[in-house]
């Protein structure tokens, strides 16, 4: 079982299963944030694509944040689990919206930094991030991307748990993934630097682009 020494080396990996894509003009390599940002940076240099970042934030029930009844992404875009929402009221699923939409708006303004925002339409994207626990956030930054306009929508993962590769295959226009334990414990333990993203390392990946 391969352990990755971090998230460059991860992203390293990662891009020779998608040399494939490497120079196509309708290509975009998108990074979820946070995590997924230094993954993507280096791959978009690897397959000499643009980067570009996505924030989501998921709307979580008051009383068990874990559990997503949708997500909210750029643009104002909105999923919606409506077997879940239907357990709140209208008042606590716009409070719910409120907050994750504030939060939402700061990192999008602090990541893009001037920026335009991100224009995935007829493109194909691709989502990166470092590894697929549960599946839930990437299948959820999968329907953002697509409300987005992306003609096609490709997920890219170092390490993912099974259950979560399939639930994201049945999802996403295909997933690429290097590593699937079946013994799958945690994201964490399959790198030796798997340090928690801050925000400058994100704007500073994104930089590279300007």
């Amino acid at each position: 079982m391969t352990t990755f020494r971090n998230r460059a080396d991860a992203g390293t990996a990662l891009a020779e299963r998608l040399s494939g894509l490497a120079g196509r003009p309708d290509v975009t390599v998108l990074g979820l944030v946070r995590g997924g940002v230094p993954v993507a940076r280096v791959i978009a240099d690897r397959l000499g694509v643009p980067l570009d970042v996505l924030v989501i934030r998921k709307l979580g029930l008051p009383w068990a944040p874990e559990v997503a009844f949708g997500a909210l992404g750029p643009g104002r875009v909105q999923v919606r689990n409506d077997e879940v929402a239907d357990q709140l009221g209208p008042a606590e699923i716009a409070e719910v919206d409120r907050r994750k939409q504030a939060e939402l708006d700061r990192r999008e303004q602090l990541y893009r930094a001037g920026r335009p925002p991100v224009d995935l339409a007829g493109r194909t994207a691709v989502l990166v991030d470092d590894g697929l626990a549960t599946g839930a956030t990437a299948r959820a930054a999968v329907e953002v991307t697509r409300q987005l306009g992306a003609r096609a929508v490709l997920l890219a993962v170092p390490v993912g748990s099974p259950q979560a590769y399939r639930l994201l295959a049945g999802t996403a226009d295909e997933v690429f993934c290097v590593e699937l334990p079946a013994d799958f414990v945690s994201v964490g333990s399959y790198y030796d630097d798997f340090h928690e993203v801050s925000d400058d390392e994100v704007v500073d990946a994104l930089s590279a682009d300007r």
